[in-house]
């Protein structure tokens, strides 16, 4: 069993986008830990809610096997702040598998952990991504080493198989 940091947005994260991957994480026998900026019930831009496991600050990324972040109106309001890119970045040191949907890879590109990486995010996000140094391909899903990132919703049930993969 993995275990794995699921960072979404306390409000406007993107429904699917932590839904989907989490049920096919947990079906193929892994720990998910939701994380946000506060503890309590999180809510997504529709109708799903989330029970927040840990705030931002209780997280070491040497005590996971991945860590992600769910997109959505709110991700970058929520989670492209100093502190995640501080815990991306030493979860990238110590080799952990990344994972980003949506608009959530600029915050990666923000943390400077794009650099020459093949990266797949909401084509909103494409300028800054490619500002961080990273190959923005218009891809639904890219796996570069043991990044893998995402469009947005289409394929978050993609996007959760290969985060399944990359933890084989």
């Amino acid at each position: 069993m993995k275990k794995i940091a699921m960072f979404i947005a306390f409000q406007g994260f993107r429904d699917e986008e932590y839904a989907e991957p989490k049920k096919l994480l947990e079906a193929a026998g892994h720990k998910v830990v939701t994380v946000s900026t506060a503890k309590g019930e999180a809510r997504g831009k529709f109708r799903v809610t989330a029970r927040v496991d840990k705030i931002i600050s209780e997280i070491d990324p040497a005590d996971y096997d991945a860590l992600t972040l769910v997109g959505g109106p709110g991700a970058l309001e929520h989670l492209d702040k100093p502190e995640v890119h501080a815990l991306f970045r030493k979860a990238t040191e110590l080799g952990k598998v990344i994972g980003s949907i949506c608009i959530s890879p600029v915050a990666l590109a923000h943390a400077g952990l794009l650099k020459g990486k093949k990266v797949a995010c909401w084509p909103d996000g494409a300028a800054e991504v490619v500002k961080g140094g990273g190959k923005y391909t218009a891809a639904e899903v890219e796996i570069d080493g043991k990044l893998i990132t995402a469009n947005g919703p289409e394929p978050a049930r993609k996007y959760g198989a290969a985060l399944v993969e990359a933890l084989k």
